[in-house]
């Protein structure tokens, strides 16, 4: 009923302004892929907890839009709420465009928070609207007015991010980022993005789980830089640091006086996917705008040496960290009660006993049984499984230290598996070996490369509906953009520096989920008369269950990849781990 409730007050609202759509996305006012509880507008009007999704709500009609990662999770969210579930992605389901288009008359109004919406898409769902002649509202915020006790923004107190864990300083990012804007004409740079903000200036904050940002805007000038930010947030120690470096100190919410009051002969260059709507508006027209991807976007994606060495010992200690929760779940699950949100705890309990860990880099999803088939499921008090010495347990985490962010999935065997568990677990094994050890040419990008992933599951009348890797950030967002391998077109090459995820998966509704994931880091292979080739350097160490290998179903280079891997990690693992975690390494690094 409380959905229901929240989506009468809506509508009175609608009525009242003359609306006859309203949008609430996912997103917060950086466009941010997790937000903070504040801007979590979506998930309050619809109860949907998912991170990816867009409502939209007529006067008679509510519709939620996903994607393929979170169909069976919608599903049993939306029951009773009388908003029905769009598949993006599958056939004959439209856009919420076009379901927008099919259901408004000519000459009525769709209105949204401009403030949550980008520029880019802002502009895109206009053109699309007018060809019905709708028309759009940008700046009706109707969930602030009836969202009574939401949450406030944080203002935990931000830190700086060292430079022998980032390897270069602040000055030496904006002297990077001022010859592009140079080269591009552009007297200002604008950043909405939390991401590229914390890297450029080399600060971290609390703001959103499991993401280690400040809630800020920066403009970057030919000469200072502007940090837009609850000052409430800045100690002393900060604020003497990053004015040292020609930082200049402003209210967040001061960034739209400044973008009105820059001088007519300005130019100003930003990402109209990053900034939003409400942010763009508020630039004096005057100004010469230069839209571009983000200038930073690329620059932090490419990892510099200090921060290579610093992710390598990062993932030793998720390593270490993993094996010890493994060992305890394996010789325990037997001997005493052991629950989803028991097993999720206790791998977030070893990793916060390495050295400078902050905080897990997303919400861990452990999933037992089907449970694994949702690829984000989450558990709660309500739908937690008790774990049993039978079938697959599937567990994705990661975490935040200060000299690096990891990712890693593992599917392990409790005990007595079937031959479909035991075939699908080979099947997404071979998948992993087939793109660990492609080698390209330099230039290939994600979607090149992504079908490698993907042939031994097509093979079988197998496949996975989601993109089979991401980059991954530093000390910063686990998905980390541009690269990414994904069926879908881009033109972002892989280069050398790059970390990215290879995690393809076999999910069967009801049955069983498995997902074997490692980073890996984009490094250069020989060269010829052909060109520089490039290849992948894995980064992450932890057993793959060799209790679910089919042996039989391996090619010869297929059984020495997995045998040469094991061997590795028990090579780099074994020196931090004691005697008795020693022993149960060997046996689970032995080969197949």
């Amino acid at each position: 009923m409380v959905i229901k409730e929240r989506l009468i007050k809506l509508r009175e609202l609608m009525k009242n302004e003359g609306i006859s759509a309203y949008i609430i996305p996912s997103t917060d006012a950086h466009q941010s892929e997790y937000v903070g509880e504040y801007w979590k507008c979506r998930q309050w009007i619809s109860g949907f907890t998912g991170s990816a999704g867009t409502v939209v709500v007529t006067l008679d009609k509510a519709g939620l839009w996903t994607d393929g990662r979170y169909f069976i999770q919608a599903e049993k969210q939306l029951l009773g709420t009388g908003i029905d579930l769009f598949k993006m992605g599958e056939s004959g389901v439209p856009s919420f465009s076009e379901w927008i288009r099919e259901n408004l008359k000519p000459g009525e109004k769709v209105a949204f928070d401009g403030k949550v919406f980008s520029m880019a898409a802002a502009e895109k769902l206009k053109a699309e609207l007018s060809l019905k002649n709708i028309e759009v509202i940008m700046n009706l915020d109707f969930i602030g007015q009836i969202w009574k006790d939401r949450p406030s923004i944080p203002e935990d107190k931000i830190f700086i991010h060292q430079v022998k864990y980032t390897g270069k300083s602040r000055t030496d990012k904006f002297n990077e980022v001022r010859k592009i804007m140079a080269e591009k004409g552009a007297n200002y740079y604008l950043l909405a993005s939390l991401d590229d903000i914390c890297w450029l200036f080399n600060i971290r904050g609390r703001d959103i789980p499991s993401n280690p940002y400040v809630t800020s805007y920066a403009v970057v000038g030919e000469e200072k830089c502007y940090l837009f930010v609850n000052m409430k947030k800045v100690d002393d120690k900060a604020r003497e640091e990053l004015e040292k470096d020609g930082v200049i100190l402003k209210e967040y919410n001061e960034i739209f006086k400044f973008l009105e009051q820059l001088d007519n002969e300005a130019s100003i260059i930003f990402d109209s996917n990053k900034v939003n709507a409400y942010l763009y508006n508020s630039i004096n027209t005057m100004v010469k705008k230069i839209d571009e991807y983000n200038l930073t976007t690329m620059l932090k994606a490419v990892k510099n040496d200090v921060e290579v060495e610093n992710i390598k010992m990062a993932y030793i200690k998720d390593g270490v960290a993993l094996v010890k929760f493994f060992k305890w779940l394996k010789e325990n699950v037997e001997k005493q009660t052991i629950t989803e949100i028991d097993a999720e705890n206790k791998a977030e309990e070893f990793r916060m006993q390495q050295e400078l860990f902050l905080e897990p880099s997303f919400a861990t999803i452990a999933g037992y049984k089907e449970h694994a088939a949702m690829m984000h499921y989450k558990a709660n008090s309500e739908t937690t499984y008790v774990l049993k010495p039978e079938g697959f347990f599937l567990i994705d985490s990661g975490a935040h230290f200060l000299n690096g962010t990891t990712d890693i999935t593992r599917t392990v065997s409790l005990g007595k598996l079937t031959e479909e568990e035991k075939r699908d677990f080979t099947l997404v094994l071979k998948s992993v070996i087939a793109l660990s050890t492609a080698k390209f040419l330099n230039g290939a990008t994600g979607s090149n490369l992504d079908v490698i992933a993907r042939i031994p599951l097509w093979n079988c009348g197998l496949d996975y509906k989601c993109g089979t890797g991401h980059g991954v950030g530093y000390c910063s967002n686990v998905h980390e953009e541009p690269q990414r391998f994904s069926q879908v077109p881009n033109t972002i090459k892989l280069i050398k520096g790059m970390t990215i995820t290879i995690e393809p998966g076999i999910y069967k509704e009801g049955l069983h989920g498995i997902r074997t994931e490692n980073t890996v880091l984009v490094v250069e292979d020989e060269k010829t008369e052909f060109g520089q080739f490039m290849r992948f350097e894995t980064l992450s160490f932890i057993p793959i269950d060799r209790r679910a290998i089919v042996k039989e179903m391996l090619t010869i280079e297929e059984v020495q990849w997995i045998n040469c891997y094991h061997r590795k990690v028990f090579e780099v693992l074994s020196p931090h781990i004691n005697e008795e975690e020693v022993q149960w390494l060997e046996s689970e690094t032995a080969e197949i």
